[in-house]
């Protein structure tokens, strides 16, 4: 899983990415809450370990920006002992747990296996944009009536731009996503599959969903999304 830490205590942020690393997860972390909001926003991530107390932003703002948006990634609050009022205050954001310092970071890491099964139990099984469906348990995908062989890699493309219509994925995050890599700016990888994606899923069709946003990235745009907000 990847996992966003947002914690201003450096020492602190530094043990528990060492113990989360060691357990398998992909750690990123920042010191700063408006960075982590800026982060949390425009990369996938599966879990949030969000402090309070932030310079930047503090973290009910971040928990309360992102459930306005609408993003549903479990968050993990670590607070103050004795803050009653601000647990309960982030519970009623949306905040999925909370563990109150000091704390076991092996603790943390049991919570964050649980709130990730609990998500991904309540995660769709079934993705759609327009015509285009993709089932997550048969891994079937179909265009309208036709259905559509992918590879795992494809698939998995296919997948994160589906999660999110309309969001522009960089390259960097696509290969980080799929491909579980850093990014090469001279690797034309992403751009080869999205080609082959576009081949497969748009080629036959009159409705294109498949977009090259230039200088950005790739997205998946649903068509009855973008004629509404004209």
């Amino acid at each position: 899983m990847n996992i966003l830490v947002i914690e201003d205590e450096k020492k602190i942020a530094s043990l528990i990415r060492k113990e989360l690393e060691a357990q398998g997860f992909v750690v990123d972390v920042t010191h700063r809450g408006d960075e982590g909001f800026t982060m949390a926003t425009t990369r996938p991530y599966d879990v949030l370990v969000l402090d309070i107390m932030l310079p930047g932003r503090d973290g009910l703002s971040i928990l309360r920006g992102l459930r306005e948006r609408g993003m549903s990634v479990p968050v993990i609050l670590l607070t103050a002992r004795g803050e009653l009022n601000e647990r309960l205050e982030g519970l009623q954001l949306g905040a999925d747990d909370y563990l109150t310092k000091p704390f076991y970071v092996e603790e943390l890491c049991a919570r964050i296996h649980a709130v990730g099964r609990r998500a991904s139990g309540n995660a769709q099984s079934l993705l759609a944009v327009a015509d285009l469906h993709l089932d997550l348990l048969t891994r079937e995908v179909r265009r309208g009536t036709r259905h559509i062989e992918l590879t795992t890699r494809e698939f998995a493309l296919l997948e994160r731009l589906m999660r999110s219509p309309g969001r522009i994925f960089s390259r960097a995050q696509i290969l980080e996503h799929v491909w579980n890599c850093d990014f090469d700016p001279g690797s034309n990888l992403v751009d080869v599959y999205v080609q082959r994606l576009r081949r497969k899923i748009d080629d036959l069709e009159t409705e294109r969903l498949i977009e090259t946003v230039r200088g950005v990235g790739y997205r998946i745009q649903n068509p009855a999304a973008r004629d509404a907000s004209r």
